[in-house]
């Protein structure tokens, strides 16, 4: 099978197209045939780590040890293993391989009970792919929040995939959403359900003497120093990303203890229940994955430059396979 490989650590070009071994499925597991993926953050941040004294010893000190990237998938059950029960051969699934990654590729094995599901009706293989990444890691931070208490709360970066999931989780969930992004991105942001729109590149939502319960930075481009004047008494932080120095980890060590602005940095955990639920809520509308783009695995080096240009609308989607004509 066809695969995008990298044996180094390093910029995009390390990135190329060779030939695999197909995997075959375990007793408990199921073989997917991968129509689409995407390309995210977690692959970036793996191909050449950005925090390398967390990454390499995960990931290896010299080379990597995942040598195929990417997180998400949709596509089709090929064969399943002799104990699996919940699908059959056929079946449309998507979900996430959150932290073992092996998504772009033509073909994948995930266990039965592994973070898949079956797909929502109605929808194509490439938004199918573009629906967990953003919604799981905005989900992880979200779940600490009691809705009942807590309904005001601004969203950093609100046209990413982690963002632009947030705004519509935390509609879902009561809340009232003010969003910052840029001018391009209002009318779409808007139509997500945020209540109120900050463009970025006319106004500093840190300066316009408005507060907020909860700041939550999808994109990692602001700090909790900057936004802690926002945030009203008791106030909480959040971030995707670990910040200078690792901080936002240790801030969130702390500053839980003196009892008032705070941060908290949950760590992800994708979960089967999670991808259920996000399943319902497409095919009950309350929900929908942003697609900005679509490349072939040819060009996956162009796709990854332009996620890490940090100008991407939701999510950008790799073409694998082609799903068969029933």
């Amino acid at each position: 099978m066809k695969a995008i490989v990298h044996t180094e650590y390093g910029a995009p070009e390390v990135l190329h197209l060779q030939e695999v071994s197909k995997p075959i499925p375990n007793a408990n597991e199921v073989l997917i045939k991968i129509i689409a993926a995407t390309v995210n953050r977690n692959d970036c941040g793996f191909r050449k780590p950005e925090y390398p004294l967390i990454i390499r010893p995960i990931n290896g000190l010299f080379k990597p040890k995942r040598k195929i990237l990417g997180t998400e998938l949709a596509g089709e059950i090929e064969a399943v293993g002799i104990n699996v029960k919940s699908f059959k051969t056929g079946d449309k699934v998507f979900g996430l391989s959150a932290w073992k990654f092996g998504t772009h590729a033509q073909y994948i094995c995930i266990p039965e009970h592994g973070s898949i599901a079956i797909m929502p009706a109605n929808i194509s293989f490439n938004h199918a792919a573009a629906i967990c990444d953003g919604a799981y890691f905005a989900l992880n931070n979200l779940k600490q929040i009691d809705f009942k208490k807590t309904k005001n709360i601004l969203i950093n970066g609100a046209s990413g995939s982690i963002g632009s999931s947030a705004v519509q989780l935390a509609k879902y969930y009561g809340a009232t959403v003010t969003a910052v992004c840029g001018t391009k991105n209002i009318a779409l942001i808007k139509s997500l359900g945020a209540d109120f729109v900050i463009d970025y590149l006319k106004e500093d939502f840190t300066k316009n003497g408005k507060h907020y319960e909860v700041v939550f930075d999808a994109v990692g481009k602001s700090s909790f120093f900057k936004c802690r004047k926002i945030l009203q008494p008791g106030g909480t932080y959040f971030s995707t990303e670990l910040g200078y120095l690792a901080q936002n980890i240790f801030l969130s060590l702390f500053t839980p203890l003196f009892g008032g602005k705070k941060v908290l940095f949950p760590i992800p955990k994708d979960r089967k229940e999670d991808i259920v639920f996000f399943k319902e809520l497409i095919e009950a509308g309350k929900y929908r994955a942003v697609v900005d783009k679509v490349y072939a695995m040819e060009d996956i080096v162009e796709a990854t430059r332009y996620v890490e240009t940090g100008m991407k609308t939701g999510s950008v989607v790799i073409a694998i396979s082609h799903a068969e004509e029933k």
